[in-house]
């Protein structure tokens, strides 16, 4: 859930001012009361990070890191809400969903996507991987249509590209508020147009995506193979390249290699710089983890431990997050300190096969793991054990082979793509804040190797 509601009898309709005074000043009261509430590693991992966005009509909107909300929504919620209201009472509900979340619906019942207000260009950590990605946002963001018009992104999931589009975004409705910025995602853009058809809103629509000077839409790559839908954003596409409006894209390959779209649009994605995001290097790494602990005012005496984690955890910086957020949890509710063998006895060294990883191992291993077969999966059972099953098998196919989201969904049942992707998002969504799940998505990537052990 989103939205954290109290019922009593006081209502208020207040807004606060835009300089924040008064914004600042409550959260700062609030954040005094939660301190003194909860033990000091447990304030420091899940409540710090909490920033306050805005306050409308009694509702109190933060912001905060993906895999904090969800354990800060489930445990900490009423909490916060009743220190809110012991400094304000007029504040009836808090929400993890800026106002704008809620209000810039083009289409009912279609909600649009926001930036993350996370997502900035200073906290990108730059790496060989990355640092022309970085750079050329950083130029579309400074010179919109100026520098590289498409700039197309791509990736593996988890390296960065929806931060990048996200710190694009948030830079020029910092710094060019006069523009007219639309940050959305393909599964929205989709979404938006079908119901405009059915609602006979389609001028809407066309004003809604045309009638802008920047576009930057995230993994476009869900397009394809909709007929209509490609038709439309390659209207939409020649409009705007044709206005001179800049437009940023982003996919999990490079455009050709979206087998199933038109050849049209994929040629026009090159029309700029496409550029590739690879999977960060141990120094890399390292960097994300030592940002990470001193964002979050964390102590780390056991220097090893970090590195030993940067060596365990190689797949993306999500991935990286969510094993340091996991490591801090144990510590805290073991009462010990961040070491080596605390790293060591959670992510426990990966096994490297001698052949490739295939989809059919991940299949056989994981429905062995979940003590059913590889036809259940498969399958429409939809039990809780082959539900988390099927969804970590999933979510291991697409992080450790380079299918694309329809040849897994074929795997699976002929199951079509936004499927798949809700499958992913269910498990990345409960990684860290679901020890049971964490464990399986751990042991199964070790398991899914062959006995020759990586050197740490």
């Amino acid at each position: 859930m989103s939205t954290f509601t109290q019922t009593d009898n006081t209502t208020s309709d207040r807004t606060v001012d835009p300089d924040g005074v008064s914004l600042t000043s409550s959260w700062a009261q609030v954040r005094g009361l939660l301190s003194k509430s909860l033990p000091e590693a447990t304030y420091r991992m899940w409540l710090a990070p909490l920033e306050p966005l805005s306050s409308r009509n009694g509702v109190f909107y933060l912001g905060a890191p993906e895999p904090v909300r969800a354990w800060v929504e489930r445990r900490y919620a009423g909490m916060i809400l009743r220190a809110l209201k012991t400094v304000d009472p007029s504040l009836t509900a808090i929400s993890f969903d800026r106002p704008e979340d809620r209000e810039q619906h083009s289409s009912p019942g279609v909600r649009a996507p926001q930036p993350n207000p996370m997502h900035v260009f200073d906290r990108f950590v730059i790496g060989p991987g990355n640092h022309l990605a970085h750079s050329a946002a950083l130029a579309v963001a400074e010179a919109p249509s100026e520098a590289y018009n498409p700039l197309f992104l791509h990736g593996q999931p988890g390296l960065g590209k929806t931060h990048l589009l996200g710190a694009i975004a948030n830079y020029l409705r910092q710094n060019v508020p006069e523009l007219r910025v639309l940050y959305t995602d393909a599964e929205a853009f989709t979404a938006e147009f079908v119901t405009s058809l059915k609602a006979d809103g389609i001028a809407a629509f066309k004003r809604r995506y045309r009638d802008i000077d920047v576009l930057l839409i995230d993994d476009i790559q869900f397009i394809a193979g909709k007929a209509a839908t490609e038709e439309e954003f390659f209207h939409t596409f020649n409009v705007l390249h044709e206005s001179g409006s800049q437009i940023v894209l982003s996919a999990d390959r490079m455009p050709n290699e979206i087998s199933s779209l038109a050849t049209r649009l994929s040629d026009r994605f090159e029309w700029g710089l496409t550029v590739p995001l690879e999977p960060p290097n141990l120094a890399t790494r390292l960097t994300v983890l030592r940002h990470l602990v001193t964002e979050a005012g964390l102590e780390v005496a056991d220097q090893e431990a970090l590195t030993l984690l940067a060596r365990r955890v190689e797949t993306n910086l999500r991935q990286l997050h969510g094993a340091l957020t996991r490591s801090v949890a144990e510590a805290s509710l073991n009462s010990t300190p961040i070491s080596k063998d605390l790293i060591a006895s959670i992510f426990p060294a990966r096994k490297r096969g001698s052949g490739p990883v295939t989809p059919e191992r991940i299949l056989d291993l994981t429905a062995s793991h979940f003590q059913t077969d590889a036809a259940a999966l498969t399958s429409r059972k939809r039990d809780q054990n082959t539900s988390n099953a099927r969804n970590i098998a999933i979510y291991l196919t697409r992080e450790m082979t380079p299918l694309s989201l329809p040849q897994i969904g074929s795997i699976y049942g002929d199951r079509d793509h936004s499927t798949i992707m809700s499958s992913i998002k269910r498990v990345e969504s409960r990684l860290s804040v679901d020890p049971e799940l964490t464990t399986a998505v751990d042991t199964l990537r070790a398991v899914v190797h062959s006995p020759v052990e990586l050197a740490d």
